[in-house]
């Protein structure tokens, strides 16, 4: 599961990824917290992290706000969502960013625990990775095309 964090970094990419496909023009604090439902108090730790890790822009003045430095389809939502909850390896032994191995892991080719979820994880992987920024703006017949999971709330 994605934390609350998370989703509203998500959000707030979608407001800032929607702004540079219409006009192009920094968004304040205030905007981006209004189109995209998110407290403010949130964001301004959010974009913070999000521009210490280089995704956005931040100018002073009249005309200051945020910007995407990137465009949105060479950001995947895996890198987001690493990015603001680390690691998203059901196990820290499949992890590719902080592996370790488990404790109570004699041989992990045997484990049949770590085999179920490697499987199951590849496939999100597959998943997550391909999908892009860019995805969730114009082309909402891209997450269409994703499927729906069989256990739809």
């Amino acid at each position: 599961m994605i934390s609350q964090k998370t989703k509203y970094a998500l959000k707030a990419m979608i407001v800032l990824a929607d702004e540079a496909a219409g006009n192009g023009e920094a968004l304040t604090i205030e905007q981006i917290a209004q189109r995209s439902e998110t407290p403010k108090r949130f964001l301004e730790h959010i974009l913070l992290q999000l521009r210490n890790a280089g995704l956005i822009v931040s100018r002073r003045g009249r005309n200051g706000g945020y910007g995407l430095i990137r465009e949105p389809k060479t950001i995947s939502i895996g890198e987001l969502l690493r990015l603001v909850d680390g690691p998203i390896a059901p196990l820290p032994c499949l992890s590719r960013t902080a592996y370790s191995r488990c404790e109570d892991c004699k041989d992990e080719e045997a484990c049949r625990v770590r085999r179920l979820f490697s499987d199951v994880f590849y496939a999100y992987l597959l998943m997550i990775e391909s999908l892009t920024l860019g995805d969730l703006v114009g082309n909402p017949e891209k997450l269409d095309a994703v499927g729906r999971s069989p256990v739809t709330p």
